[in-house]
C-alpha cells in the first residue's frame, strides 16, 4: 500500500455581555430530572411521612386501655401509685411504674366517677391525683390529626406532580428559543485573539476590517462604507474556521454568539424560524456583536429540492435567515459568520450582496504555516533537544490544523505513555504516521510467506517511486500493519504541491501499482493486498481523463465525477474507459521495467524489511547507493536527480 499525504490540484463601542442579567441566550432550566423519577422519588416521600406519623400515632397509643371498673379493683388493692387527669383521660401510674389508660365520665369529676365503683374517698386519698388542663390547639390538633394530616401529605403530592407536569409543558413553549452558546468578551478562559491562530494570513486580513469596524464604527460610516453583514468563511475540514470566528469576537471584544446549523431544524414546523428570530433579537441587543453559524449548509441548501416545497421546515428556517438578515439597521453593528465545506451547495440568495457579500477561503497551511501552527500547539509541552520541528513540517504536507493539534497531542500522550518528561522527535515522527494512517497493529502477526510477499509489496512502491523522476521521495518504508493496511510506503514530496502535473500523475499511477507488479513478478501471483492501491489508482486515472483534461482521446473537457451520466454518450464513456484502463497498464508496464531493470535493489529492500520490518529514510537511501540509484535530494542541497536515472527513464520510454 502507497501512503501519500498530498494537497489536491487547485481548482464599535466594546460592551460586555454577562449571561444572566437580560443579554445573553435564556433558557428554562426544569424543575429537576426525568418526570418518572421525579414521581418515585416524591411517592417514597410520602410513604416515609406517613410510616413517620403511624409510628407517632402508635407510640402515642402505646398504653393499655382498661375500664373504670379495674380501675376501682386497682385503686382499692393499693396498686395505683399515680392518677393524671387530662381532659376526659386518665393516665394510671402503677406501683411497678407501668402505665395504663382510661377515661372518665365527661360530666362528672374524678371522685363521682368512681363512688358508683366502691371506691371511697380514704381509698382514693392514698392515690396521688394529678389533673392537667389540656389546652384547645392540643385537643383539637389531636382530634383532627388522624384526618387532616394525610389530607396535607396528598395535597403536597398532587401539588409536586402538578409542578412537574407544568415544568414539562414550559419546555415545550420554549423550542422556538434559540440554543445559542455566548462567550463572553470578558471570560479571559475562552477568549481567543489572533495571537492564538497561526497561518492563514490573507484570512486574518480579511477580518481584521470586520475587528477594526467593531472597534472604530465612526471610522467607516463617516465616509459612506458599510462592513459586509455577512462572512461566509470557506476551506476544508480543520482548517480553523471556527477558530478565526472566534478570535474576531476576542480581538473586538464583543459577545460570540454560536450556534450550529442543524439546532435550527426540528421536527416541528415554525421551531426553526423562532429560533431565528429569537438569536437575532438577542444579538440586536448585545450590540456589537457576532453570530457564528457553524456549519451552515445543514440550513442553507438550495431551495426547491425539500420534500416539503415551499412548507419544508428547512427552507422556512433558511427563509428567515435571508429576512432576518437583509432586514438589519447599518447602525446595528451586528456581524453575521458563517462556516462551511461545501460552499457549492448553498442557496444563491444567501450569497448575494447584502447579505454573506464577503467570503474568506482558508486553505490548507503550507510549510512555513505548519511550522507556526506547531509553535502555537507546543506552547504549553516539554520537548527535548533533539526535536526538530523543520523535519515534522517537511513530512505533514496536506496536514490541518486539527491534524497538526492532534499530531502534537498524540506525541505528548505517547511520551505520557512511556513515563517520560519530554516530547521527542521519535514521538513526533510516530504520530505522523498514527494521525495518517492509525496505530500500530503489532498483535497482527504475518505468518513468513505473507511477511515476504508485503516486504516485496511495499520495496516495489519504494523503488518505483525512487527511480521515477516526477515521483515524491521515499522516507519510510514499512511492513507494520497500521490500521487498515497491511504495511505503507510513505512517499512525501520536498516542497508542498498546488497544481500537480500530468507527469507526476503518470508516475504516481506508476508507484501505485509498483507492488502489483512487484508481486506478480517475483511469486508469478497477485493477493489482495494491491485492492486498495488499484482502487485509488483507477480513481486517479478517471479523474485525469474525465475532469482534468489530461487525455489526448478525450481531450480538454470535463465530465464531472460521474462519468456515466445521461448526458454522455455511449461512445464517448467507452472512449474514457478505453483510456482510463490504456493508463492503467502503461503505468503497470513502467513499474515492471523499474522493478526488473533494478532487480537487486528490490531483493536488498525486501530482504531489510523482513528483518527489520521498518526502513527509515536514511537507511533505505542506503540500499539505494550500493545497489547504483541516486537518492533524490533538495534543490537548496544542490544535488539533482543522477543522470542514470535520466538514462533509466529514456530507456523506459522507449520501450513503451
Amino acid at each position: 500500500m502507497t501512503s501519500t499525504k498530498t494537497p489536491p490540484p487547485n481548482k464599535g463601542g466594546k460592551r460586555s455581555v454577562r449571561p444572566g442579567k437580560g443579554k445573553g441566550p435564556q433558557r428554562f432550566l426544569g424543575p429537576g430530572g426525568s418526570f418518572t423519577g421525579n414521581l418515585l422519588s416524591t411517592v417514597l416521600i410520602f410513604l416515609l411521612l406517613m410510616s413517620l406519623y403511624s409510628f407517632l400515632v402508635s407510640n402515642a397509643n402505646s398504653k393499655q386501655l382498661i375500664s373504670l371498673s379495674q380501675v376501682a379493683n386497682d385503686i382499692k388493692s393499693g396498686q395505683v401509685k399515680e392518677i393524671k387527669v387530662e381532659g376526659n383521660d386518665l393516665i394510671l401510674t402503677y406501683q411497678d411504674d407501668s402505665q395504663k389508660k382510661s377515661m372518665k365520665d365527661p360530666s362528672d369529676a374524678l371522685p363521682q366517677t368512681l363512688v358508683p365503683y366502691g371506691v371511697t374517698p380514704d381509698e382514693l386519698s392514698h392515690v396521688s391525683i394529678t389533673i392537667s388542663n389540656q389546652s384547645g390547639f392540643t385537643y383539637w390538633f389531636l382530634t383532627l390529626a388522624p384526618l387532616i394530616v394525610p389530607v396535607i401529605l396528598l395535597g403536597v403530592l398532587v401539588w409536586f406532580l402538578m409542578r412537574q407536569v407544568r415544568g414539562a409543558g414550559m419546555q415545550a413553549f420554549t423550542f422556538g428559543q434559540s440554543k445559542a452558546r455566548l462567550i463572553d468578551p470578558e471570560d479571559t478562559n475562552q477568549r481567543v485573539t489572533f495571537a492564538d491562530v497561526a497561518g492563514a494570513k490573507e484570512a486574518k486580513q480579511e477580518l481584521m476590517e470586520v475587528v477594526d469596524f467593531l472597534k472604530n464604527p465612526k471610522k467607516f460610516l463617516d465616509i459612506g462604507a458599510r462592513i459586509p453583514k455577512g462572512i461566509l468563511m470557506m476551506g476544508a475540514p480543520g482548517t480553523g474556521k471556527t477558530l478565526l470566528a472566534r478570535a474576531v469576537a476576542g480581538e473586538a471584544g464583543v459577545p460570540f454568539f454560536s450556534i450550529s446549523g442543524s439546532e435550527f431544524v426540528e421536527m416541528f414546523v415554525g421551531v426553526g424560524a423562532s429560533r431565528v428570530r429569537d438569536l437575532f433579537q438577542m444579538a440586536k441587543r448585545s450590540a456589537p456583536a457576532i453570530i457564528f453559524v457553524d456549519e451552515i449548509d445543514a440550513v442553507g441548501r438550495m431551495r426547491g429540492t425539500g420534500v416539503g416545497g415551499g412548507n419544508d421546515e428547512r427552507e422556512q428556517t433558511l427563509n428567515q435567515i435571508l429576512v432576518e438578515m437583509d432586514g438589519f439597521d447599518p447602525t446595528e453593528k451586528v456581524i453575521v459568520m458563517a462556516a462551511t465545506n461545501r460552499p457549492d451547495v448553498l442557496d444563491t440568495a444567501l450569497l448575494r450582496p447584502g447579505r454573506f457579500d464577503r467570503r474568506v477561503t482558508i486553505d490548507l497551511p503550507d510549510r512555513k504555516d505548519r511550522l507556526e501552527i506547531m509553535a502555537v500547539h507546543a506552547r504549553k509541552k516539554p520537548f527535548g533537544p533533539d526535536v526538530n520541528f523543520e523535519v515534522i513540517a517537511e513530512r505533514t504536507p496536506g496536514f490541518s490544523g486539527a491534524e497538526l493539534y492532534s499530531l502534537m497531542n498524540e506525541a505528548a500522550i505517547l511520551a505520557a505513555r512511556e513515563n517520560r518528561k519530554e516530547i521527542t522527535q521519535y514521538d513526533l515522527l510516530r504520530s505522523i504516521e498514527k494521525v495518517m494512517l492509525g496505530p500500530e497493529r503489532k498483535s497482527h502477526l504475518l505468518s513468513k510467506k505473507e511477511k515476504r510477499i508485503t516486504a516485496y509489496h511495499e520495496a516495489g512502491h519504494a523503488l518505483v517511486s525512487s527511480v521515477l523522476p516526477h515521483s515524491d521521495p521515499v522516507h519510510k518504508v514499512s511492513v507494520i500493519s497500521r490500521g487498515r493496511a497491511g504495511g505503507y510506503t510513505l512517499k512525501l514530496p520536498f516542497e508542498d504541491k498546488k497544481m500537480p502535473s500530468k507527469k507526476e500523475f503518470i508516475d504516481d499511477l506508476a508507484t501505485m501499482l509498483g507492488g502489483y507488479a512487484a508481486e506478480m513478478l517475483i511469486f508469478n501471483d497477485v493477493t489482495t493486498g494491491p485492492s486498495n492501491d488499484l482502487a485509488v489508482a483507477t480513481s486517479l486515472a478517471r479523474s485525469m481523463v474525465s475532469r482534468y483534461g489530461m487525455s489526448d482521446v478525450v481531450g480538454p473537457t470535463a465530465f464531472g465525477s460521474d462519468t456515466h451520466t445521461d448526458s454522455i454518450s455511449q461512445d464517448l464513456a467507452a472512449k474514457m474507459d478505453d483510456e482510463v484502463r490504456e493508463l492503467l497498464e502503461n503505468a503497470k508496464q513502467q513499474a515492471t521495467e523499474v522493478i526488473t531493470t533494478h532487480r537487486g535493489a528490490l531483493d536488498a529492500i525486501a530482504d531489510a524489511l523482513v528483518d527489520v520490518e521498518t526502513l527509515e529514510r536514511e537507511d533505505f537511501e542506503k540500499i539505494l547507493i550500493v545497489n547504483g540509484i541516486q537518492p533524490k535530494k533538495k534543490e537548496e542541497e544542490g544535488i539533482t536527480i543522477a543522470e542514470d536515472l535520466k538514462e533509466s527513464r529514456v530507456e523506459s520510454e522507449g520501450a513503451v
